[in-house]
């Protein structure tokens, strides 16, 4: 299972690039957090605030493991940007898949 938080302008690329390997699914999701750069201030209605969360797009994506650097080499070439808040990778084993439809289990239901 490859976790990986991105910048939500680079989702595009990386669904693009990683369609053009071959993978045909993943979980998207909308969320907010920060890591070492701590959110920044913004200026509203002449007013400074600061805004501690920023936000991102998780994406996961469950492939077989002979391709976890593949997918790990695309997504770094698409969602870099080479500025801070890039995001990060995260990769864990998954221990096991069903396919609700026809309870296809592990490597079938991938």
């Amino acid at each position: 299972m490859i976790c990986a938080i991105i910048k939500p302008f680079k989702l595009d690329d990386v669904r693009a690039a990683l369609a053009a390997m071959g993978i045909d699914g993943m979980t998207v999701t909308e969320v907010k957090g920060f890591g070492r750069q701590k959110g920044h201030t913004e200026l509203y209605r002449g007013a400074e605030y600061q805004v501690d969360f920023l936000p991102k797009i998780k994406l996961e994506i469950a492939t077989h493991s002979e391709e976890v650097e593949r997918v790990i080499e695309t997504i770094l070439e698409a969602a870099g940007t080479g500025k801070i808040g890039d995001g990060k990778i995260f990769v864990y084993d998954l221990l096991q898949t069903v396919r609700i439809r026809t309870g296809e289990r592990d490597m079938d239901a991938i």
